[in-house]
């Protein structure tokens, strides 16, 4: 009795859980997943606008930081001193703590470290982070949904029609092509304005020509094979042909090329964001962290810009080596070598 042959998800399965390096990649991507999901409902970093600490708090492993910036300084004393000649509203001062000794109170200790240190506000850099996090990786796959479904529809239309439909959509896309993407991409920003919605349309009407290109040519071979044409024979309508008999049989690239975009709009993203042109004011986003952090490294305080980088490296680099496990793994060469 002839055994069962091995479907192409399963044997792709089986292939990527021998690649260490891709399954360990696909952990740090679903841990972030994860971390991101939580954050959308609520249950981690919501509280990310609260001042948790003082200034500019240091890491907990630096410890406390030595005082204020005048601290240490001498001051003047001594009989002939003047204090208003120091501050003009010294004379004020004792007036001022017995008035407002009358009212009640209520101070919030804030803490001197935090775990990743703290912004000009006090606020948690490492919740700060984790939102961040959820905003640019949700904009980093929403748009590339979005790419991929323009770039899939356009490119099925010009593939499988071809003639003035096709000439009419490859005309378009040599329009969007002449064009660098960067610029593209801030003539949008310009038109949209800030804002999450704003950022993934954004870069998903401006990423579809790559998907688009692909799927044409994927769509021009499948046309003319045998089992297109058996499904022609037997009635099957132009659009079964197209997306329950050809649209499956090229999910390997699609999938490919989704993960490859996710990874390219986070930095695309950041970029927007970087310059002021990305998410709101009241939202964060790894962009945002690192525009901040620009006049914070002047100053010496180095850990919001670490913390952005390194969370933003560890998934782009997971997601990346994920991606190229999975696109091995997807690869229909290899399904005839085992």
């Amino acid at each position: 009795m002839t055994a069962p042959t091995e479907g192409i998800w399963a044997a792709a399965w089986r292939r990527l859980r021998r690649d260490k390096v891709g399954m360990a990649a696909l952990i740090v991507v679903l841990l972030f997943l994860v971390m991101v999901l939580l954050a959308s409902a609520g249950l981690i970093a919501s509280d990310w606008q609260r001042e948790r600490g003082v200034s500019y708090a240091p890491p907990s492993f630096m410890g406390p930081a030595n005082g204020s910036a005048t601290a240490g300084l001498p001051v003047p004393t001594g009989p002939n001193v003047d204090l208003s000649d120091i501050d003009p509203l010294a004379p004020q001062y004792k007036a001022w703590a017995e008035r407002a000794a009358t009212f009640e109170h209520t101070e919030t200790a804030k803490a001197n470290t935090l775990p990743f240190g703290a912004d000009l506000q006090g606020r948690d850099v490492l919740a700060k982070a984790v939102q961040g996090a959820k905003v640019s990786v949700l904009v980093g796959v929403l748009a590339a949904v979005v790419a991929t479904a323009i770039g899939t529809v356009l490119g099925a239309l010009a593939g499988f029609f071809g003639g003035k439909v096709g000439d009419l959509l490859e005309w378009v896309y040599n329009v969007f092509t002449s064009i660098p993407g960067i610029l593209l991409i801030f003539a949008f920003a310009a038109l949209a304005g800030r804002g999450t919605q704003s950022v993934v349309l954004i870069l998903g009407f401006a990423g579809w020509t790559g998907i688009y290109r692909l799927v044409r040519a994927e769509f021009l071979k499948h046309t003319v094979r045998e089992y297109v044409r058996a499904a022609e024979a037997i009635g099957a309508s132009t659009t079964s042909r197209m997306f329950r008999h050809i649209l499956p049989n090229i999910s390997h690239v699609l999938l490919v090329q989704l993960s490859v975009h996710v990874v390219g709009f986070i930095k695309a993203e950041v970029i927007l964001s970087y310059l002021g042109l990305g998410v709101a004011v009241d939202e964060v986003s790894w962009g945002t962290m690192l525009s901040e952090a620009q006049s914070e490294l002047i100053q010496g305080y180095w850990w919001q810009l670490a913390a952005a980088t390194v969370f933003m490296a560890v998934f782009v680099t997971a997601f990346s080596l994920f991606t190229d496990a999975l696109r091995d793994a997807l690869d229909p060469k290899l399904r005839g070598l085992e």
